[in-house]
């Protein structure tokens, strides 16, 4: 076996040909490090001044901060000479291959950052979506948990929520609750209304704005005048408010003689001769 070996001339070479290229790469690592660690701070104090979700906030840091990670790794080394194009290109078939195999959790991750970011609605709000209602227990990148009236938890992927309709009934501070009531023909429409609207207004929930209680006669039934009030209350008494004063209009009425009529027909018998 031959020695191998390296003549000082060759040595002084070597150093002198690389040493500027790994010093530029070090240098161009060092800093560009630095810079990312300022940006991300820069972004993550544009992100406070916003008011944006704490778990976007995060996941947003963290992506933008490996995104520039990997191009200041990749600036270096190709510095030093190494050739980035085959790499960056098995890199991209990986990715490629990945992004496939994971289709529908990626659907469901960028519904996750769509919905954390647009804000549609909260924790703690009560929502309908795709076909399921629940009070909001949290909001995952991948998944939102909703606990049902009956206290069941469902999970439901962010991917179908994005692209579905919403109906958030804590979106806003005031509702309208609808309040059927039917009574008998042989009522005396003006003075169920009376009543109903007498009670109504006797409540320190009922709202007058953005509208004073109404009662008005919506339909001329088979066995009933159906009656519909509608009041203005606050999202949080809602239900209560809704419960509360629809017992107390049967048993206001049931005092004044208002019959509330249940469903009945008028059957007539002929005898054939």
């Amino acid at each position: 076996m031959e020695n191998f070996n390296i003549s000082s001339e060759d040595l002084i070479n070597i150093v002198t040909t690389y040493s500027p290229k790994l010093l530029a790469a070090i240098v161009t690592l060092v800093v560009g490090l630095w810079i990312v660690k300022l940006i991300v701070k820069g972004v993550g104090k544009g992100l406070d001044k916003s008011n944006v979700d704490v778990a976007l906030k995060s996941f947003l840091k963290s992506l933008v901060s490996i995104l520039l990670k990997v191009m200041v790794y990749i600036t270096a080394l190709g510095m030093l000479g190494i050739e980035m194009t085959s790499f960056i290109a098995v890199l991209g078939a990986a990715g490629l291959a990945v992004g496939l195999a994971l289709q529908g959790s990626l659907a469901n991750f960028a519904g996750g950052v769509l919905i954390l970011f647009f804000k549609p609605f909260k924790v703690g709000d009560f929502i309908e979506a795709t076909g399921h209602s629940g009070t909001v227990e949290k909001i995952d990148i991948l998944h939102t948990g909703l606990k049902t009236p009956h206290n069941q938890t469902i999970i439901i992927p962010n991917g179908q929520i994005a692209n579905s309709s919403i109906t958030n009934y804590s979106a806003k501070d005031t509702r309208r609750a609808d309040l059927s009531i039917g009574v008998s023909y042989d009522t005396d429409v003006k003075q169920a209304r009376e009543v109903i609207l007498r009670i109504l207004n006797a409540d320190e929930r009922t709202l007058k704005e953005p509208a004073e209680p109404v009662v008005v006669l919506t339909n001329l039934g088979d066995s009933s005048l159906d009656l519909s009030a509608r009041a203005w209350t606050s999202t949080g008494d809602y239900w209560d408010y809704f419960f509360q004063n629809l017992e107390k209009i049967k048993e206001e009425l049931d005092k004044e003689g208002i019959e509330m009529p249940f469903p009945q027909r008028d059957v007539h018998l002929f005898q054939e001769k």
